[in-house]
């Protein structure tokens, strides 16, 4: 961990807006979230597929739209990531009671991200924001979802080609929850050095 590291590295300075077009669309993205674990759960794929598409466009278009119109905001530093997480939640645990994946796939996700929601917390108390995302964090993100697009796919289709779909986006999921756990432990370590240098700052200051 580079000691050139500031605070602001970890927690920039949004504007202090609430009601913004990015918001509107994030917050849209969330209520979607359980609309599309709810279909899941009942394997009503083709209407989850679509319900999914919007969120994934509400996704793209979000983020896009607070640089663009200069509208990023602190709410939004929240809402973007915890739809992210409400996302993979809701869409393990709905496959997971549809009988689709393994349940030990739903419940090492939760201990993970149970674990990173205590960091953020432990950050917290010293006045930094969450840590970047890593590129392992976006790459088993990345895996994840399309593990479980794939998944709801398959299970649309009847026969050896959908069979043979499920088996590669297990997979697929697999190798994605294996990453998640690994960008964990990266923001586990860089979240440790962050709170040591703080210490250190702060003894030395007292002396």
């Amino acid at each position: 961990m580079s000691e050139h590291i500031h605070k602001s590295t970890y927690s920039p300075e949004p504007r202090d807006i609430i009601f913004t077009i990015p918001n509107a669309l994030s917050l849209l993205r969330i209520i979607s979230i359980p609309i599309v674990a709810w279909l899941i759960s009942r394997h009503s794929m083709i209407v989850a597929l679509i319900v999914f598409a919007f969120s994934a466009i509400t996704d793209f278009l979000d983020g896009t739209l607070a640089r663009k119109l200069n509208q990023v905001s602190k709410l939004g530093q929240i809402l973007d990531p915890c739809a992210d997480r409400l996302l993979i939640f809701c869409t393990i645990l709905a496959l997971g009671v549809a009988g689709i994946i393994p349940w030990w796939i739903f419940i090492v996700v939760v201990a993970r991200d149970v674990i990173m929601g205590i960091e953020i917390l432990w950050l917290a108390q010293y006045g930094y924001g969450p840590l970047p995302v890593h590129f392992v964090g976006k790459a088993a993100t990345a895996l994840l979802m399309i593990s479980m697009v794939a998944l709801v796919v398959a299970d649309i289709g009847i026969g050896a080609p959908s069979r043979i779909l499920h088996l590669f986006a297990l997979a697929v999921g697999i190798w994605g929850v294996v990453l998640y756990c690994l960008a964990g432990f990266i923001y586990l370590c860089q979240g440790s050095g962050v709170i040591r240098k703080e210490l250190r700052a702060r003894k030395e200051a007292r002396r």
